[in-house]
């Protein structure tokens, strides 16, 4: 949440060439989420082939044009709800397909400690995003909490960067439940606050 709600403005700034570029050439928000997603599945390769390191510079890359697409989107004023559901549902491939490629590079290396590991951290990485969109079906916003989709990538690459997985993804998983912990106590919060007893209850 720190990176998203700090660095959006100054960064929207400093691309504006860029955008006025890719406005100029008519480029599609939506385009540029799909090149990200395809970064990522490079970078998951690279990690079930044991090439750690450029996983986590492509995560880098890949982060790009995860940015890019929001930021074209408001700059040319293509924003739709739509758009806002595709990013977000790539998104969530692309976070699974990253830790599945973690899991397999561990996996061939027989670390099984390490592999459930990997699990509880995609377990986490799920829950945060499914805890704020269940939420924002009962309330308007939920964006508590450490761990937005930014951080959360960030940690990856650095841990991959630094050949420290492991410790990372300890991290990652301990601060992504965390997370959604938060999440789940300030939604029963905000909805004990507004008396909210007639939300409905939906089975999963």
């Amino acid at each position: 949440m720190v990176f998203a709600q700090v660095g959006r403005s100054y960064y929207d700034r400093v691309l504006l060439p860029v955008l006025a570029t890719l406005s100029r050439l008519k480029v599609h928000p939506n385009a540029l989420t799909f090149i990200g997603l395809l970064v990522n599945g490079v970078a998951a390769f690279q990690f079930a082939s044991g090439r750690v390191r450029w996983g986590g510079l492509l995560i880098l890359g890949a982060g790009i044009f995860d940015y890019l697409d929001g930021a074209l989107a408001r700059y040319s004023r293509r924003t739709s709800p739509f758009g806002a559901f595709l990013d977000s549902t790539i998104d969530r491939y692309s976070d699974m397909t990253l830790l599945t490629g973690v899991l397999i590079f561990f996996l061939r290396r027989g670390e099984t400690g390490h592999v459930l590991l990997t699990c509880v951290t995609l377990a986490g990485f799920v829950m945060v995003s499914y805890t704020r969109a269940r939420a924002e079906c009962l309330i308007p916003h939920c964006t508590v909490g450490l761990m937005e989709r930014a951080e959360r990538l960030i940690l990856l690459s650095l841990g991959a960067l630094l050949n420290a997985l492991p410790a990372f993804l300890w991290l990652l998983a301990i601060l992504s439940h965390l997370t959604a912990l938060q999440r789940i106590h300030y939604t029963w919060k905000r909805i004990r606050d507004s008396r909210g007893d007639q939300i409905p209850e939906e089975a999963d």
